[in-house]
């Protein structure tokens, strides 16, 4: 274990670390927190989240951050680690009454200097979307809750949208918005859409095109975070049951699932090129899960409590080479292909290896990716090829049991391509020619939501593109007092049709599903060091720093090796 020492010094909070790529540093002078910098009594409180947003100006000092405390949420200038941060000027500050700020998005997309679009979910289950340099709050969704009255887990916008945003609550449900689009005065009614197992999707029916747009119904307990594949056509999603169950966002298809080992699911995120899925949760591993293979290949145990936060590094994952990315496809693919680069993290698609399928040469691939837990600790960990690519060649029968739904190739093909988020036409794995090449699901009928929906009368749907380009407008401030817990509502949905048959952990233990522990690799972390008081609840990096933040309001700047600026000496004369 990367654990030092023993007694009073594993209790110790590090200020540094060091990694094979050099010394990380913590930048005091650089934390973020609320003005008083007072630490946040954090009993009975929602996660301290934070978000960042590239404005593209010219200054080079475009990047803003938001976060939340309690009731409060600030936007700053983020100064990383050129400058000190000065707390007493936020851009923008806000307080709420009768209820907390509990996650929140930028949409990287319509972002300028003059005006930035964020969405803020709540404890009581509504959405306001915002603009912090405007300081303008645009419109507030499900205002009466009589979409759902539960906590909001999670909130982004839809890749490659300015209009549309997905919001997952604590009852498990999940919803489809178009800020364009109001919610209307009754709760919403449904009709089925598509069902699948532990999963159920359905159209909002109403006389003229309201909010929500799609209502999802998936798994048992609270849907705790989803995370969208960096093309923006697959979504991730994990859940209280335990289980990560992965979608097809246009044609809601189930790809494939995971279950933990015991507890739920807390975390989820992606690699940069889409082929590996990292979670965390309450049995204080982290599990890397294929994206093409639809099956476990390693676990990471070095946190001793719950993993709150996952996250992919970018920019130290390493390819031995990289090919220029090449399109072949539809129309709509290469529209997807075109909204690759709008966030910094994507940046890295094209450091990824796109080998030929001719190319058997050796490769030396390393994923750097990090967690953060209840433990106080962050663990630093490498996924490589070892575990990657094992040189003993998985045997076929075992592999065909990890494919959801997996059918024949379609027809014309030769059986040699899996669909891999990220890429328009990826090569198959290397040094593992056994592997199946058909985990795409029902490839035959690879219709998407809007065309489903279109064909069953509903015309409306025909809004649902998710490259939205419609231009944006503001309207005016919501005149009624953001104040929640006082509203009760008769709920009319009784069209929640998903099969919620429980699964017991015992029957999974063993299976593709969920592997025995000794039935797969089990990593250790690089580093596995206590930075904090408080749990930790936010893993972001940058290019030139990394940066977390605990339940106390510390949002903390680790500056990267050689990243650090040094202090001018001043001379006298």
């Amino acid at each position: 274990m990367a654990t030092e020492g023993g007694g009073k010094e594993m209790n110790e909070i590090k200020t540094q670390f060091t990694t094979r790529e050099g010394l990380y540093k913590l930048l005091p002078h650089s934390e973020y927190s609320r003005p008083n910098r007072v630490p946040f009594n954090s009993q009975g409180s929602n996660p301290v989240r934070v978000s960042f947003v590239n404005l593209n100006d010219q200054s080079g000092n475009g990047d803003r951050l938001c976060f939340n405390v309690g009731r409060e949420l600030y936007f700053y200038i983020y100064k990383g680690v050129r400058k000190a941060a000065d707390l007493s000027k936020p851009i923008d500050k806000r307080i709420y009454k009768g209820t907390q700020p509990t996650c929140h998005d930028f949409n990287h997309l319509t972002a300028t200097a003059e005006s930035v679009s964020l969405l803020v979910g709540f404890s009581a289950g509504q959405v306001q979307l915002i603009d912090p340099i405007k300081k303008e709050t645009s419109k507030l969704f499900n205002e009466e809750r009589l979409i759902d009255k539960s906590r909001v887990t999670c909130v982004k916008w839809v890749p490659g949208s300015e209009s549309l945003f997905l919001v997952a609550h604590s009852s498990g449900n999940m919803f489809l918005y178009n800020v364009e689009h109001t919610c209307g005065t009754t709760a919403p009614h449904y009709q089925l859409l598509k069902q699948g197992e532990s999963f159920a999707v359905h159209t909002c029916k109403s006389k003229s095109t309201r909010n929500p747009l799609l209502k999802w119904t998936v798994g048992e307990g609270a849907l705790n975070e989803f995370a969208f594949s960096p093309d923006g056509k697959f979504l991730a999603c994990v859940s209280q049951d335990g289980f990560l169950r992965v979608f097809s966002f246009d044609s809601v298809e189930l790809h494939g699932t995971m279950k933990s080992y015991f507890g739920g699911l807390l975390c989820v995120c992606w690699s940069p090129d889409g082929k590996y899925i990292v979670t965390g949760g309450e049995d204080d591993l982290v599990t890397v899960w294929s994206f093409v293979d639809c099956r476990v290949i390693a676990r990471g145990h070095g946190h001793k409590s719950w993993v709150s936060v996952v996250a992919f590094d970018p920019y130290t994952t390493s390819v031995e080479e990289s090919d220029p990315m090449e399109f072949s496809g539809s129309d709509e693919d290469f529209q997807d292909l075109l909204h690759f680069g709008r966030d910094r993290a994507n940046s890295t698609q094209s450091r990824l290896s796109k080998r030929n399928s001719t190319d058997s040469r050796p490769v030396s691939v390393t994923y750097r990716f990090g967690s953060v837990g209840q433990d106080t600790q962050l663990c630093l960990w490498d996924l490589t090829e070892d575990i990657l690519f094992p040189h003993q060649p998985l045997s076929r029968a075992r592999t065909h049991t990890n494919v959801m739904n997996a059918t024949s190739p379609p027809a014309g093909s030769n059986g040699n391509s899996v669909t891999t988020p990220g890429n328009s036409v990826p090569p198959p794995l290397p040094r593992s020619n056994s592997l199946p090449h058909s985990a795409v699901s029902n490839a035959g009928s690879k219709s998407s939501v809007m065309d489903g929906a279109i064909a069953s009368g509903v015309s409306k749907f025909a809004t649902l593109s998710l490259h939205d380009r419609k231009e944006r407008h503001h309207e005016k401030d919501h005149k009624r007092n953001h104040s929640m817990g006082h509203i009760s509502s008769k709920s009319s949905d009784k069209l929640n049709l998903v099969t919620k048959t429980k699964t017991d952990p015992a029957k999974t233990l063993g299976t593709p599903l969920c592997p025995r522990m000794e039935d797969v690799p089990l990593l250790e972390p690089l580093i596995c060091k206590k930075i904090a008081h408080e749990r930790l609840t936010v893993l972001i990096f940058l290019e030139d720093c990394i940066v977390t933040a605990c339940q106390e309001g510390f949002i903390c700047t680790w500056g990267r090796p050689g990243k650090v600026a040094r202090p001018v000496l001043q001379v006298e004369l």
